[in-house]
């Protein structure tokens, strides 16, 4: 039987760590504030905005909701995105996404000052990611991937990791994550040739390509490492959610796997705060 990589272990450590920097930052006078911008009231959005809140009031983070209409305009949101950029004491923004098919949200996505930009939500941020400049943030999944891995001490340096996925939201940030860590990346998609065999062959393997159980017992090996970060409606079981892996399948050949749910997207949240509170000290000067 494999190890259960669960998330709140790490979210606990690192919301322990955040408790003492925001302490910090409030003893100088500054108190770290995320800008929560949302447009309508899709469930989802609500979903994760309450996680955020619950998570930011547990570690003493401000926050501040910025509620559009379904119908709101291009030119009154631009207003507004480029109103809460301008505040000094927002130090980091959140724009629920996608937006309403009648706004540009390309143009949208521009006006956030790509150092409050702590989900990489704009074009700046994600080339910091990409050329290595670690004073960009990357998505808050990746990143909550990279903390799974560190809490549990498993190395990368020279090890062979293939993620499954290409997104922008995913499966590219993660690997040039992964990159820094030394690992040697392969990146694979559902349209890769004799993809359980490629994925078969890594020490590591992070599945991130949003299709419920693809991944089952021909995609893994015994000793293997599997990070899940899918999150599917389970078509077996209705009302319930699954990952990328067929955990059922897969989790007694492998050496360790995060659970769906409970694994990285429980970590998720307590990155966005961490970024917050990043970019908080970063504009203070530390």
């Amino acid at each position: 039987m494999a190890e259960r990589l669960k998330g709140k272990p790490v979210a606990d450590a690192m919301k322990e760590d955040l408790v003492k920097r925001v302490e910090d930052l409030k003893a100088k006078g500054v108190t770290p504030k995320i800008g929560l911008i949302r447009v309508g009231a899709n469930p989802d959005d609500l979903f994760y905005e309450g996680g955020i809140k619950k998570t930011s009031d547990g570690i003493g983070l401000a926050y501040e909701i910025f509620e559009h209409p379904e119908d709101v305009n291009q030119e009154e949101f631009e207003q507004s995105v480029l109103s809460v950029g301008a505040d000094s004491s927002i130090h980091g923004i959140l724009m629920f996404a996608p937006l309403p098919k009648h706004l540009d949200e390309k143009k949208i996505r521009s006006l956030i000052p790509v150092e409050k930009d702590v989900d990489c939500m704009t074009l700046g941020s994600a080339g910091k990611v990409f050329t290595d400049d670690q004073t960009g943030f990357p998505p808050c999944t990746p990143t909550a991937c990279m903390e799974m891995l560190k809490f549990y001490e498993i190395p990368l340096k020279g090890k062979k990791v293939t993620v499954v996925g290409r997104s922008l939201i995913v499966g590219k940030p993660v690997a040039m994550l992964l990159l820094r860590e030394h690992a040697t990346v392969t990146i694979c998609h559902s349209r890769t040739e004799n993809l359980d065999q490629v994925c078969a062959g890594a020490d590591i393997l992070v599945a991130a390509v949003g299709r419920a159980k693809m991944i089952g017992s021909s995609y893994v090996k015994p000793g293997q490492i599997v990070i899940d970060v899918g999150i599917n409606p389970d078509p077996d079981n209705p009302g319930k959610y699954c990952g990328d892996v067929d955990f059922a399948a897969v989790e007694p050949i492998v050496d360790k796997i995060t659970p769906v749910p409970g694994g990285v997207g429980s970590v998720t949240t307590i990155v966005l705060c961490k970024h917050t509170v990043m970019a908080c000290e970063m504009q203070q000067g530390r």
